[in-house]
């Protein structure tokens, strides 16, 4: 099978399933927050490969994210009227747990914190911003379909973990946290 297929050098792409729609603008709001998914899903990646086996508790938390984020692209470019979700029912729990765990091992935060620290951390931090970004495109998508409001939660409760996350990673290697002056 080959990579390309220049069906999209219009600027139209395919979205899949039985429902009415199949090909859209790739500037479509449904696209434009899968490809932003897509873009956090590449940004974790790259966190994981700064972080070593002494971290292992977040690495399998972050696989376990990047497995979500896939399914959740998986959803959103589905036009099936009868489209099942992807995004397992429990997930915005599975990461409220996995905050709480993280925090007992952190310093109560006092004030506001920068991104930055270990490299790990810094671009944790960066996905968190990917992910608010993400957020945002996708409260237009569920203003015309609500059947995505848990993908909306999923993405809300997922920057957060990625703070947490990013304190976490700064933590396991020894770095502080840096203090916000302003």
């Amino acid at each position: 099978m080959k990579i390309y297929t220049k069906t999209g050098d219009g600027g139209m792409t395919s979205l899949w399933g039985h429902g009415d729609v199949k090909r859209v603008s790739k500037n479509d709001p449904r696209v434009d927050v899968y490809g932003t998914i897509d873009e956090a899903n590449a940004v974790v990646g790259i966190a994981l490969s700064f972080l070593k086996s002494e971290d292992s508790s977040i690495t399998g938390m972050l696989i376990l994210i990047q497995n979500t984020l896939f399914a959740l692209g998986a959803d959103l470019s589905n036009v099936s009227p009868d489209r099942a979700n992807r995004l397992p029912d429990d997930s915005v729990e599975v990461l409220e747990k996995w905050i709480d765990q993280l925090e007992e091992h952190l310093p109560p935060l006092r004030q506001f914190i920068l991104p930055g620290g270990d490299p790990a951390a810094a671009i944790l931090h960066q996905a968190r911003t990917v992910v608010r970004r993400a957020e945002r495109r996708m409260v237009a998508l569920v203003n015309v379909d609500a059947s995505f409001a848990l993908h909306l939660k999923y993405l809300n409760r997922l920057s957060d973990f990625l703070f947490v996350a990013a304190r976490e990673a700064n933590r396991l290697k020894g770095v502080s946290d840096i203090k916000a002056e302003f």
